[in-house]
């Protein structure tokens, strides 16, 4: 199904799911947001942190008209965004919409899916949210944590504690995404290996700016807006969309598949903090850290298990104009340094593109 077509049914659906009660945890979270509001810019990570190191480990509006297509005699229709080329040996998948003319101005694999990575926390977030009775003032700093630096102990808590693979459905089921998928039973833990692609990754930020109930909606869109430069694992968060877009943006980042430790530790954010060291004794057993071959040639139902990916999406300009989805996948073995760069060299022309 063309990506237009299918945003456009979407853009009919109407304002469902909106919760009008005002439930007691929103104090709570509007607190932290002013706490936290130095705190400056962007995120990722995966799975449970095995997952990561082993490869593994976001609506409603007027009808839309789709991007008028190439014509029958070759090359694109005047006045339509030139496609960027895709880096060789890159795997890409991408989306980007323009709510200001909403449309789809540029699209590519827009059906795939992708290992999640932590993209995936924008889901675990608002199911946890909407199912809270209260949301103490731990939990509260623990979805800050999850959503600006990618924490995957945040991550994984809120995991067990909504059911697993069960906040996938209920979110999919909600949003109406069709390619996200929960992680194969035999990985329960690990939430980045779930599946999604940029299409379903569009349409939940539409649903967040569109159909959500506003103060859950509110609370994740004002953690996206100041993400962290560096992850809470080390690794720097800034590629993609942070680095190639002005601002103001929000973002959602994802990476996987380049081990535990970055190769070279994120120590400088916007504000001169340095990423806060992982808790001592925290993380997966050595053991389970299985070589990534090994698992690929096990895990047939992982999206690129064995490659690595980053992911960088997100709300763009103002007013939030564009919404920007870039998956990725690199060949095997690929460096954090030389993935980064073919993300965002893809991401800015991209942008370049749709900004005309």
């Amino acid at each position: 199904m063309a990506v237009a077509a299918v945003l456009r049914r979407d853009a009919n659906s109407g304002r469902h799911g909106r919760v009008t009660g005002v439930k007691p945890w929103g104090v709570a979270a509007t607190a932290l947001l002013f706490t936290l509001a130095c705190t400056p810019a962007v995120s990722q990570s995966s799975g449970e942190p095995a997952a990561r190191a082993a490869g593994g480990g976001t609506a409603t509006g007027a009808r839309e008209h789709p991007r008028p297509g190439p014509g029958r005699r070759g090359g694109p229709q005047k006045g339509a965004p030139v496609k960027p080329e895709v880096p060789p040996g890159t795997t890409a998948g991408y989306v980007v919409f323009d709510r200001k003319a909403n449309k789809t101005l540029l699209h590519h694999n827009a059906t795939r899916r992708f290992r999640s990575a932590s993209v995936i926390k924008i889901l675990i977030a608002y199911d946890f949210l909407e199912s809270a009775e209260r949301v103490s003032t731990a939990d509260a700093a623990k979805i800050a944590a999850m959503l600006r630096s990618s924490d995957d102990d945040a991550a994984s808590e809120f995991w067990r504690r909504g059911g697993r693979k069960k906040i996938v459905q209920r979110m999919a089921r909600k949003i109406g995404l069709r390619h996200t998928t929960p992680p194969p039973d035999h990985k329960p833990g690990f939430w980045g290996y779930s599946s999604l692609s940029a299409q379903d990754v569009v349409r939940t930020y539409r649903y967040l700016l569109h159909g959500a109930d506003r103060k859950i909606a509110d609370v994740i869109l004002g953690h996206l807006r100041k993400a962290t430069k560096c992850g809470s694992d080390g690794f720097d968060q800034s590629f993609g969309i942070p680095s190639a877009v002005p601002r103001p943006w929000a973002v959602k980042q994802g990476w996987s598949g380049f081990g535990t430790t970055p190769p070279a530790r994120c120590a400088d954010d916007a504000s001169g903090a340095a990423a806060a060291p992982p808790p001592a004794g925290q993380g997966a057993p050595a053991s389970t850290n299985t070589d990534t071959t090994t698992i690929a040639a096990a895990d047939g139902a992982v999206p690129d298990l064995g490659r690595p990916v980053l992911h960088t999406t997100g709300l763009v300009g103002g007013d939030d104009r564009f919404i920007m989805v870039v998956l990725t996948a690199h060949p095997a073995g690929s460096s954090w340094a030389s993935s980064v760069e073919r993300t965002t060299a893809l991401t800015e022309r991209l942008y370049r593109a749709a900004a005309g």
